[in-house]
């Protein structure tokens, strides 16, 4: 990897960490070779994925942080993460939304950022599974007289049902109504996403609800940050051929991305598409 003494920090943090999870783990002075940087480069760059929680320092290099599959951060604990990549892929999904159309948003800190775009596109129906993203389209809502939505507002629909970490919406309540209602396009986020287990949520119930969300969508486009690749949950809920497209951001290897390439029909870069 010849040229990356000028990577920005967050640029070669985020090989590192694709590196790590694709490999199973590290060594200093392989990551030294390989980003061609010093040694001391290489250490600060392992403490901050450290700090993030991301990966575990070893004796002489780094290996994944072993999360038990139930683990299901909260919503707080989420947002601070990837910030920049998050509001990357929000504006780049942004822009698959057709005015007029009706759309699903599932739960996540990162569809939790696209509705915060989605204002901008008019006459939209939502429906969301997810307390936070109701809450962007109330918080921004503005009436005309006599306390009239104004045209060109979104309508929201809230499924109701029981309350996750993740300040999702799930379980029997949240599938029903989901089930009678069709969507031109679902905007899916997930804790994992893998070759081998497709895409998976630590909570049951979620995984269920997600399945819904999928066979009512006409389109599904999954939002995630390229943290989120090999990372695998306690259940999976859906392939990755059965997705349409993968929206994500620049931190993916050349690797990687040709691993999706094989499975997925769809993948989009946020920024890269502006850049081509």
């Amino acid at each position: 990897m010849s040229d990356n003494q000028n990577l920005l920090a967050e640029q070669r943090r985020a090989l590192i960490l694709d590196e790590v999870r694709r490999r199973g783990g590290v060594r200093v002075n392989e990551l030294t070779r390989r980003l061609n940087v010093s040694d001391m480069t290489v250490r600060r760059d392992l403490d901050a994925l450290a700090r993030q929680g991301v990966i575990e320092k070893v004796h002489g290099g780094a290996v994944p942080l072993v999360e038990a599959s139930t683990h299901e951060p909260g919503f707080e604990a989420k947002s601070s993460l990837e910030q920049g990549a998050k509001e990357d892929i929000a504006r780049a999904a942004a822009a698959m939304a057709v005015p007029g159309s009706a759309i699903a948003l599932s739960g996540g800190t990162t569809t939790y950022a696209l509705a915060q775009h989605l204002l901008e596109v008019p006459d939209l129906t939502v429906v969301t599974n997810s307390v936070r993203v109701a809450d962007v389209f109330h918080t921004a809502q503005r009436t005309g007289s006599g306390g009239a939505p104004r045209p060109g507002t979104a309508t929201v629909v809230l499924t109701g049902g029981v309350r996750t970490p993740s300040d999702s919406l799930v379980g029997p309540v949240a599938d029903q109504a989901i089930r009678s209602l069709h969507f031109d396009v679902l905007f899916l986020g997930v804790h994992g996403i893998s070759v081998e287990a497709g895409l998976s949520t630590p909570n049951l119930a979620e995984a269920e609800t997600n399945r819904r969300f999928i066979r009512s969508a006409r389109r599904v486009v999954v939002v995630a940050d390229h943290t989120k690749w090999g990372t695998v949950g306690l259940s999976s809920f859906a392939r990755l051929e059965e997705i349409d497209a993968l929206v994500t951001d620049g931190g993916l290897s050349a690797e990687t991305r040709a691993d999706m390439a094989d499975h997925l029909p769809g993948l989009v870069v946020a920024g890269e598409q502006d850049a081509a």
